[in-house]
């Protein structure tokens, strides 16, 4: 995912410029920390008090000149526009984040509304067109049955979330009025496979195959993520 956003980055921006980023929901600001060393100016908003003390303790370890590159905000996803003013962002990350969100409507037009004329927004969301590929591919048949006519699903987590498809989420985003430019599948192949399945020897040819299929029809499309990248109008 984070080879496409920067893809997706490099496309839409002259190179050496330092972009205004906002991540709502950056749990321990893996991404965040990730774009202020490659020189942009990061503000992170999450609710959770862990996920927070997890990424101030990541950036108190970083070099000064990343610290001053990012700000954490402590903040509900939802109420982006009690903290910033619109059009203040030039790329918004949503990633991980719809899935808890029971009605997402009033969160996604408010990230629209964050992002400057040209801005990027990437999402990255459960695909609710594969959600019977997991239980299916574990050999759990009515598992599997009983996801083809449902977007809600029980994360490994334990708890009872919700997906999105990828056509309701296209016409969503052009009612924002920060219409889909394209978008990828994440975890097509390693979705079932358990972390210590590749040896770090095999990690590149794993990331390539994974980021070729991620482009690639029809393989994309069963992915058990989605990253959807909009832009603004």
């Amino acid at each position: 995912m984070a080879r496409q956003l920067d893809e997706q980055i490099a496309g839409r921006f002259a190179v050496g410029r330092r972009l205004r980023v906002l991540d709502v929901g950056m749990g321990q600001g893996t991404q965040a920390l990730r774009l202020a060393w490659a020189g942009h100016q990061v503000t992170g908003v999450e609710r959770d008090a862990t996920m927070i003390a997890a990424a101030r303790e990541a950036l108190a370890g970083q070099p000064e000149g990343i610290r001053e590159r990012m700000r954490i905000v402590e903040g509900d996803g939802r109420d982006t526009g009690v903290h910033f003013l619109p059009g203040s962002f030039d790329v918004v990350l949503c990633h991980g984040v719809l899935m808890y969100v029971e009605e997402p409507d009033p969160l996604l037009a408010g990230l629209a509304r964050m992002l400057a004329p040209g801005g990027l927004l990437s999402l990255v969301v459960r695909n609710g067109d594969a959600l019977a590929l997991r239980p299916g591919l574990h050999g759990d048949w009515a598992g599997a049955l009983a996801a083809f006519d449902t977007v809600n699903y029980r994360n490994r987590l334990g708890l009872d979330v919700r997906a999105d498809r990828l056509a309701t989420l296209t016409a969503k985003l052009a009612g924002i009025g920060a219409p889909l430019h394209t978008w990828y599948g994440v975890r097509v192949f390693t979705d079932t496979a358990p972390d210590a399945a590749v040896p770090p020897d095999g990690l590149d040819a794993l990331l390539a195959a994974e980021e070729r299929a991620g482009r690639t029809d029809p393989y994309r499309s069963v992915a058990a993520l989605l990253h959807l990248c909009g832009v603004r109008g």
